[in-house]
């Protein structure tokens, strides 16, 4: 299957400048660099391109934000922190197409009208940070950034940042707060990034594949890449398929919006290994509701997601066998949020310990009814308190799983 990124929509290897550029690799760059910031920003706006990180925020909007806010200077971040368990989407883009994305970030910083960019890369990376560091080495001898790129009057300049290893780390002020030499908390918002940014100044913060669609975009216009997915989601999208070991061939796959989640699991990931039987999916691993096996044809585009329940987000789907626990599912997901809260908030911090607490109880066979209440209440309790969202992610997957599968806490209860 054709694919925006790559070429036959799955992985092929790391490709150097000469083979980028044996596809029309900085052809795209050329050609916006003699037209205007505003008409990157039109092209992208009218393809429809959003935001590949999770949130879905139209990316020539974000854009456009930035460019007309008054401060002066302003910033691209490339956010690569990517530290959801399962997704390897960002690392893969780094590692196999450095070019793609650094003609990305170059174009996107010329759009919004930087002079510095930074990629904030996850620092166990280590093979996509070398990636990168060769291609932008390659792509400023060839003239594609630094001063007066490719004959014109726009300078770029990129830096590097190591992103710590923790999953708040990679929400958009904590990469900003790391890259001023803070610890990865969040900023309370309002403002947001794209009025007061970096250093106080505007500043866009893009997903890496965000910005590795940019050129191909900018290359073959907006109605080439609308003929990918549907009219409301146009596009690709890169789902990871290597948090589980219980499909026959895990990976990264590259699918237009719209497609049917079975042709994720059965085409691409060869189904389920021995014949297992699906209990249940969860579309955006670790923080989306659970789907039921027999919706497993909801198409894998962000409005179809929420009309069946869930969400698309960062596109880890996530399998749960027939046999297994979801408690123990849910035990594994609680704790985790647990130990990635960075207590700046004190609710998210009560909350998601007392989850992890409270679950574990239930799946020692030391909880009551009124215990398995006290889920909802709680996150009832919470409800928009935090700096970010985290404090909110570990809700869906609890109360979806409440809800289709009582049977399994029921048998955990000690009068079961």
């Amino acid at each position: 299957m054709e694919g925006i990124l790559f070429p036959k929509g799955v992985v092929e290897g790391r490709e150097g400048l000469k083979e980028y550029q044996a596809r029309g690799g900085y052809e795209a760059l050329a050609k916006a660099l003699k037209g205007s910031p505003e008409e990157v920003i039109q092209v992208v706006s009218d393809a429809g391109l959003r935001g590949h990180g999770g949130a879905g925020f139209p990316t020539g909007k974000k854009w456009q934000f930035t460019r007309e806010a008054p401060e002066q200077p302003r910033y691209l971040v490339m956010n690569g922190g990517e530290d959801e368990p399962g997704s390897r989407k960002d690392r893969v883009l780094l590692e196999n197409l450095p070019h793609l994305v650094i003609e990305g970030a170059v174009l996107g910083a010329f759009a919004i009208g930087a002079g510095k960019a930074y990629l904030y890369i996850n620092a166990k990376y280590e093979t996509a940070i070398k990636s990168i560091n060769d291609a932008l080495s390659e792509a400023k001898a060839a003239g594609y950034w630094g001063e007066k790129i490719l004959g014109s009057n726009y300078d770029l300049d990129f830096e590097i940042i190591a992103a710590p290893h923790n999953y708040v780390a990679g929400e958009d002020t904590a990469v900003l707060e790391v890259i001023e030499g803070r610890k990865p908390q969040p900023r309370q918002k309002p403002p947001f990034p794209v009025t007061v940014g970096l250093f106080g100044k505007p500043t866009s913060v893009n997903n890496v594949e965000t910005l590795a669609n940019v050129p191909r975009i900018m290359l073959k216009g907006a109605d080439w890449y609308r003929g990918f997915g549907t009219k409301d989601c146009p596009g690709t999208m890169l789902f990871s398929l290597n948090e589980t070991e219980d499909v026959n061939t895990p990976g990264i796959y590259e699918l237009p919006f719209g497609t049917p989640m079975r042709h994720l699991i059965e085409n691409c990931g060869g189904g389920m290994k021995d014949g297992k039987k699906i209990k249940a999916i969860m579309p955006a691993s670790p923080s989306s509701a659970y789907l039921p096996a027999d919706k497993i044809d909801t198409p894998l585009d962000p409005n179809a997601m929420r009309d069946a329940g869930s969400m698309l987000g960062c596109g880890v789907v996530h399998i749960v066998r027939e046999g297994d626990s979801i408690v123990d599912e849910l035990v594994r997901i609680t704790e985790f949020f647990a130990a990635e809260s960075c207590a700046q908030c004190p609710a998210c911090q009560m909350e998601t310990k007392s989850l992890a607490m409270l679950m574990k109880r239930v799946q020692q066979k030391q909880g009551n009814q009124a215990m398995l209440d006290q889920f909802g209440k709680l996150l009832a309790f919470n409800k928009g308190k935090g700096f970010c969202n985290l404090i909110a992610m570990p809700g869906p997957p609890i109360e979806s799983a409440l809800k289709l599968f009582p049977a399994d806490f029921q048998a955990l209860l000690p009068n079961a």
